[in-house]
């Protein structure tokens, strides 16, 4: 029956597309969010019905829907719909923020320590030494001195670092899942952005003495520390406005969380800085500052975050940049693979920490795979630094943190699966059967220090 409909839809919106093609595009614009919604709640529920989160349904169908596969959606169009993109993910970096408060990040900081030094180390450095053994058969770097190699190398060392709150806010909101691991991986993926910035910040440093003159735009090699510094300060006095505005005002918290999104996302781009870092610490300020208007915030963000996700996700898919992975998809796998195997052991080192819990250690490298948000504006970041080869290693990140991002979900659900956090539906002779999955059920004392 959804199939059907999904057909349907398409073959409405296919014929839409040939009339409306010489319209207006802010027209053409809103039909194709429109068309993108109503697609994306029925990918949702076909995704679910396939034992799959519904946001890689909601990015199949964003990717299936765009200009590089069908084209029902114009390249144009999305671009234009980036601003819709942006909100969404300002509200998902809101909820996440409110999710951490500083007594439990406390409590458990020699796991959260171990943890986030596990997923930023160890990639960053497999990544770099991996590919700075490669560099003379790279594509990228075959005609490159030595010096732009290992800036290349470390380049993509940081990137590896990366990962996405977004992606597991808006997982943890559709699994409902608030047990130590999940919350656990919140913490590192908030970490793991900020230390990439940072990681970023400090190679293009590096990179002005190690490329020949002129291959480093160096009016941009400053521009990560500066934009993540400012984006955090502009977020801390929209907290404190937010707080002051919640005291006055004690209704539709929902739609006014909405309008700030959207506000947010409006000055990220006008002044230049990242909405995802203003929401987030907008969230943690009212999380831990202003704690009763910070309880009204995360029940209005739990009523909202479900579209966010949707529209977020769906325009994600909709922009899904692959043409790089014509010509350097082995490389991308391996950057890929890398990047997993080095998660995985990891957090098998961060469990030796008595304060790491085994289903941590075991599983919890999936709910790091996720790559999106701020990466891409990194990486564009990385384009602007290096004119010379800069857009060829833009194309390779994107496309790798397109696939992370399609699987990094599947991911998250199995991690929280094995860890006995979420319960997975099993169809067995027509009926739904519930039940936990996974060797380590039951909550380790240990990781009570990560919960709320």
């Amino acid at each position: 029956m959804r199939w059907g409909m999904m057909l349907a839809l398409g073959l409405i919106m296919a014929l839409l597309h040939r009339v409306t093609a010489g319209g207006p595009l802010e027209a053409r614009a809103t039909l194709a969010l429109g068309f993108l919604l109503l697609a994306a709640h029925l990918g949702g529920d076909i995704a679910k019905g396939a034992r799959l989160p519904r946001l890689t349904g909601y990015m199949l169908v964003g990717f299936a829907a765009g200009p590089r596969w069908l084209g029902l959606v114009r390249g144009d169009e999305t671009v234009a719909l980036r601003f819709f993109s942006d909100a969404g993910l300002a509200l998902l970096a809101l909820a996440a923020g409110s999710e951490l408060r500083l007594e439990a990040l406390r409590a458990g900081r020699a796991a959260l320590a171990r943890v986030a030094t596990a997923a930023v180390a160890l990639p960053f450095v497999a990544v770099s030494l991996v590919m700075l053994s490669a560099s003379p058969w790279f594509p990228l770097t075959v005609h490159l001195p030595l010096g732009d190699r290992v800036a290349v190398a470390l380049t993509l060392g940081a990137f590896a670092a990366a990962s996405s709150p977004a992606v597991t806010m808006a997982m943890i909101g559709e699994l409902d899942a608030r047990g130590p691991v999940a919350r656990a991986l919140l913490g590192t993926t908030v970490v793991q952005d900020v230390a990439t910035v940072i990681l970023l910040t400090a190679v293009l440093a590096a990179a002005s003495d190690l490329t020949g003159g002129g291959k480093l735009n160096s009016a941009v090699a400053g521009a990560a520390a500066l934009d993540l510094a400012a984006s955090l300060a502009v977020g801390a006095v929209l907290g404190y406005l937010l707080g002051q505005y919640l005291q006055l005002i004690q209704r539709d918290t929902t739609l006014f969380l909405v309008i700030v999104a959207f506000v947010s996302a409006e000055a990220g781009r006008l002044i230049g800085l990242e909405p995802a870092f203003i929401a987030l610490a907008a969230g943690f300020y009212l999380e831990n500052v202003a704690r009763v208007e910070g309880e009204r915030v995360r029940s209005a963000l739990k009523r909202s975050s479900p579209l966010a996700s949707m529209v977020f996700f769906v325009l994600a898919g909709a922009g899904l940049e692959l043409r790089g992975l014509a010509d350097l998809w082995p490389w991308a796998l391996l950057l890929i693979g890398l990047r997993a195997a080095s998660l995985h052991y990891g957090l098998r080192w961060a469990g030796r920490h008595p304060a790491v819990t085994p289903a941590l250690a075991a599983h919890g490298w999936m709910g790091l795979l996720s790559q999106a948000g701020i990466i891409l504006g990194l990486a564009h970041l990385v384009r602007r630094a290096f004119p010379g080869w800069g857009v060829s290693l833009e194309t390779l990140i994107v496309a790798g943190v397109g696939i992370n991002e399609v699987a990094g979900p599947i991911g998250f659900r199995k991690a929280l699966v094995r860890a006995g956090e979420v319960a997975e539906e099993i169809i067995h002779g027509g009926e739904d059967v519930v039940g936990t999955v996974g060797a380590e059920a039951d909550v380790d004392p240990r990781a009570e220090g990560l919960q709320k």
